[in-house]
Parts: structure tokens; sequence; C-alpha cells
């Protein structure tokens, strides 16, 4: 006595089930898209070192310094950014305008350097020096 499940006639698949090749292909374009994103990034940013000679300071220069706290100090002192700019256009007033030497700690805000160099500038300012370490 023999035990029959479904039907009586034994024919073969006919066709492919493409559903499993699909997912595969959607599982490797997606891992594909983030390698290539990943792999390559936009914009990098390897700074140089400077290998340029040192010069001796102008005469006349005013060195402003930022610490990493944001702080100001002009030649030695600390002031604040309202200071800063009375001492700007007083400084633009004079016949031959002075250098001003920018001394930024790397751990400072962007936007402390941008204000002072914006002071310095409206204030008739315009030769600006970082000053790094070599």
């Amino acid at each position: 006595m023999a035990f029959q499940l479904g039907e009586d006639h034994d024919t073969g698949m006919n066709e492919m089930n493409l559903i499993p090749l699909i997912d595969i292909m959607l599982v490797l374009m997606i891992i594909f898209l983030v390698t290539a994103t990943v792999a390559n990034p936009s914009i990098p940013l390897t700074l140089p070192k400077t290998t340029a000679q040192i010069t001796t300071p102008p005469p006349h220069a005013i060195t402003i310094s930022i610490n990493a706290k944001g702080e100001v100090a002009w030649n030695d002192q600390m002031i604040s950014l309202d200071d800063l700019s009375q001492r700007f256009h007083a400084a633009g007033q004079q016949a031959q305008k002075p250098t001003v030497q920018l001394r930024a700690d790397k751990q400072s805000r962007y936007d402390t350097v941008a204000q002072v160099m914006s002071r310095a500038s409206e204030a008739g300012l315009s030769d600006i020096a970082f000053v790094s370490e070599n």
C-alpha cells in the first residue's frame, strides 16, 4: 500500500525562480554604493608643512593673539572684541598703517579669528599676517 501526496503527474519545474537572484543583486548593489562613497572622500584635508623662511617683523606691527578659549590679546594685553575694534580704528587712522600679525591657537574657534579679521578690515588694516611655528 503506497501513500500519495499531491497530484499524480511527475513534471519538473519549467521556470527558474529569479527572486533569490534579484535579492542578491540588490544587496550587492547597496554594498557597492556604500563602499564607493566611503572609499572616495569628497574633501580630504591633509595640510602641508611649510618651509617658508622666517622674516623679521616690520618695524610697526600689532600682534593679536587668540588662545584656545577664544580670548583676544593686543600685544600680550587681554582685551575684548569691542576694545579691539576701537584700537584697530585708532591704528587705521595713522599715516603709516601697521601690519597685523595674527597668532591663533590651533584649538581656537574659527569664528573668533574671522571676527578679528573682519574688524581689522573694517578699520582699513588690510596687511594681515598669520604667525605659525615651523
